[in-house]
């Protein structure tokens, strides 16, 4: 009875392992060299072979040579891919493998000469042209950080809310220390921050980064092949320095704040009035009397419109007046200055005061300053 079994069951045996045998499948490898536009080898890079029919994906990495390899690939069309620090550096479709070996080198330096030749231009020229667009992608996005980190932050200043404005305007010098309007931003943020400070020790701390971050916002504009070219150069480089000098004035720094209106004035000459202006105010307040009316003698000259100048001319000239008895007796021309500025703003800010003034020393209010007497006739 034996005899009669064994033989089905090697039978059986055999047809089990001649099935699975027919059912195996003939599997290809795949390797090649990876060069740079250099010719030098890639190392450490990423050649990707990703089966188009079959949705099989083999990921190999290139040695110290730029060589990769890889046995066990299922034979079909693949699409190769090359990237090296998560960028793609090149890719090829439809690439064939059987299950022979398949060579596939790749070379970025003959690539980039196919792709020259394809548009008429060098290699050098093709990659001036790649490395420009790059240049301009990688602009772009800086810009748009940028412009999102300005945002918030005047947000955060219209709102009072200084600490955060210049928290946010730090962060924007970390993307890109080299622009000037956001350091101008950044100091405008320290210099309105700092009114609001109780302590005066933090007060003028924060005046002198604003100090600092004004005159960095000045060295990088001054610098600026960009900036020269703009034709509102002057006017917004000496809005940097007026700001400026507004905080070297609160910092009691007085000759440095009318050394800085001066630049300002010197390269904006369509608004040197308004510079000198301040200059006259800061010396007005330093209480040095007669550079403050030489000051508003320069504002006049530049703008003979300029009803406050008159105005506060005369208040200095006031400072100089002296008593003769129980008359205050001002110097030449106080009269004429507060008579100049009812003038050309008989209901301004200041015309009460400078009626008050004129009375002090004894003068009528007159508007007709600096107009020609008609003739009488006879």
């Amino acid at each position: 009875m034996k005899k009669f079994w064994i033989v089905p069951l090697l039978l059986v045996l055999v047809i089990s392992l001649t099935g699975r045998a027919a059912f195996a499948q003939a599997l290809g490898s795949v390797k090649g060299t990876v060069r740079d536009s250099d010719g030098k080898p890639v190392v450490g890079a990423i050649v990707e072979w990703d089966g188009i029919e079959t949705g099989r994906k083999y990921t190999i990495k290139t040695n110290a040579k730029g060589e990769y390899f890889s046995l066990g690939i299922s034979p079909g069309k693949y699409k190769v891919t090359l990237t090296k620090d998560g960028q793609q550096l090149f890719f090829l479709n439809n690439v064939p493998v059987s299950v022979d070996e398949h060579v596939e080198d790749i070379d970025l330096k003959k690539e980039a000469d196919k792709q020259a030749a394809g548009q008429g231009l060098t290699r050098e020229q093709v990659k001036q042209i790649e490395e420009q667009k790059a240049a301009a992608a990688k602009e772009t996005n800086t810009v748009k950080s940028l412009n999102d980190k300005l945002g918030l932050a005047k947000t955060a200043s219209d709102a009072g809310d200084f600490d955060t404005a210049i928290s946010t305007l730090n962060e924007a010098t970390q993307i890109d220390a080299t622009r000037d309007l956001i350091w101008f931003k950044l100091a405008d943020a320290y210099r309105q921050s700092a009114v609001k400070q109780s302590d005066p020790a933090e007060r003028q701390k924060r005046y002198d980064s604003a100090i600092a971050d004004y005159q960095k916002a000045i060295d990088i504009r001054l610098g600026s092949e960009n900036a020269k070219k703009e034709a509102d150069n002057a006017t917004k480089t000496a809005a940097y320095y007026n700001n400026l000098a507004e905080v070297y004035s609160k910092s009691n720094k007085v000759d440095e704040a009318v050394a800085t209106y001066g630049k300002a004035a010197e390269i904006d000459a369509p608004h040197a009035s308004q510079y000198l202006f301040n200059t006259g105010a800061v010396l007005t307040n330093a209480g040095r009397v007669d550079a403050a009316i030489a000051a508003f003698d320069k504002v006049i000259a530049a703008d003979p419109t300029k009803a406050s100048a008159y105005y506060w001319k005369g208040v200095n000239m006031i400072g100089k007046a002296t008593l003769k008895g129980d008359k205050m007796v001002a110097p030449e021309g106080t009269a004429d200055a507060f008579q100049k500025y009812l003038e050309l703003e008989p209901t301004g800010t200041f015309a009460q005061p400078a009626k008050d003034m004129l009375a002090s020393i004894g003068a009528n209010v007159e508007t007709t300053f600096g107009t020609k007497k008609k003739a009488v006739k006879k």
